[in-house]
């Protein structure tokens, strides 16, 4: 069964974080992974879901400005 596009978006998300760890910016395998991250949040947003459903509030930042 697929992923929700949210969950594979954060999904691709995090193997793209961990390759650029272990792998650096420019190894190919990052940048076919940021790709993918970013063509997976674009399909997320289109469906209608947004920045915040993949990076939730951590509780200590703040959601309006003073």
């Amino acid at each position: 069964m697929p992923q929700p596009p949210i969950r594979l978006a954060r999904t691709v998300q995090h193997l793209a974080v961990r390759a650029i760890a272990a792998r650096g910016p420019a190894h190919p395998i990052t940048r076919a992974l940021l790709a993918a991250a970013a063509t997976a949040a674009s399909r997320a947003w289109d469906m209608g879901h947004r920045v915040t459903d993949t990076h939730p509030p951590t509780g200590t930042e703040r959601t309006t400005r003073a």
